[in-house]
């Protein structure tokens, strides 16, 4: 005993997570303050069951009590070069700990198996600033924000020139929302579609699938129609008081001709007040692009993101972005592909793009 008459506490073990632990994982994260819908052990099984990445999950304890979780994958190349991640095909990552010292313990675990492993890199997909010594990537931003109690006040808010395309495209175009997972085909063509266009791979059905399989009632298939034909659709996922808009594709020529994009992110959000969500989260975007004017068109703020990295073998941060002009001849020859080429190359190469 103590001179106060308490035990001290117990030693901080970091360790490598177990599965058997999952449902601890996920109660911890859910707890936490900083956890996130891509911190839970679900989506883990999803990028192993799909893309064939390693696990290497860190957990922090106190005895029995968990007190930290660090979610890592190793992704490999193309070409034999491999990275750690937390976490891949994920906007938001990063280490959680009760407390400060215990994050810094994660990440510094983190940094010496990179080294151990020969890693290129270790990339941390921090949402806020953990206050880590590594290098910082400014590259993208994220957009939150609080949703009406009222679903009618979701359009009275909006810009006003977004809310005249919004209101246009319901009330001339007579565009509609509708949801059900049996869009999802529909969502996957037009998903694959618009990378194509972008230049960038898509990823496989499978990905997609096992999402639902993994997630099931949190996850959302929305669909907008003109009379019976597709327009648009996104997938959502359900975390805490939060709608988080991920996946999304749109017709060639949709938006220009009936804003369908612009009415579906308003009516989305109309959606998730009905049913109680209190936040709408819009993901992120690179702050150079189309997707980032598009969102504070619809009146969202950017939070800057805080992706750290600790560089092994590379030299210098990841550069395989639409940003980089040295990535232009190889965009401009993937969005020529015959779609049905494009779906096939995306199946093999999206596991190399995490």
């Amino acid at each position: 005993m103590s001179a106060v008459g308490l035990e001290p506490a117990p030693e901080l073990v970091l360790r490598a997570g177990l599965s058997s632990e999952d449902a601890q994982r996920d109660t911890y994260v859910r707890a936490h303050a900083h956890g996130t819908f891509f911190h839970l052990s679900g989506w883990r099984r999803v990028i192993e069951r799909v893309h064939g990445h390693d696990a290497l999950d860190l957990g922090a304890w106190r005895g029995k009590r968990m007190v930290g979780v660090l979610p890592l994958m190793l992704c490999r190349g193309p070409f034999g070069g491999r990275q750690l991640i937390s976490m891949p095909y994920a906007t938001y990552g990063g280490p959680l700990g009760d407390e400060p010292a215990i994050v810094a313990a994660l990440v510094e675990r983190a940094r010496h198996m990179a080294e151990e492993l020969r890693a290129g890199h270790l990339e941390l997909r921090c949402i806020e600033d953990c206050g880590l010594e590594l290098v910082q990537n400014s590259l993208y931003c994220t957009f939150f924000r609080e949703l009406p109690s009222d679903p009618a006040q979701v359009l009275a808010r909006m810009p006003k020139k977004a809310r005249a395309e919004a209101r246009k495209a319901r009330e001339k175009h007579g565009l509609e929302l509708s949801s059900g997972h049996w869009y999802l085909e529909d969502l996957q063509r037009m998903f694959l579609s618009n990378k194509r266009e972008l230049g960038s791979p898509g990823l496989p059905p499978a990905h997609f699938k096992a999402i639902l399989e993994q997630f099931e009632r949190a996850v959302f298939v929305h669909l907008v129609r003109q009379g019976g034909t597709p327009l648009a659709a996104v997938m959502s996922f359900a975390y805490q008081d939060t709608l988080i808009a991920y996946y999304a594709g749109v017709q060639p020529g949709a938006d220009r001709a009936v804003s369908a994009s612009n009415f579906m992110y308003m009516a989305l959000q109309e959606w998730a007040a009905t049913r109680g969500f209190q936040r709408f989260d819009f993901c992120r975007s690179r702050v150079d692009s189309g997707a980032f004017e598009f969102k504070r068109h619809q009146g969202f703020e950017p939070t800057q993101l805080n992706y750290r990295y600790h560089l092994v073998r590379r030299r210098s941060l990841p550069s395989f972005t639409p940003s980089n002009p040295r990535t232009h001849v190889l965009r401009s020859a993937w969005s020529r592909l015959p779609l049905w080429l494009a779906r096939i190359l995306s199946a093999r190469l999206a596991r190399y793009l995490p």
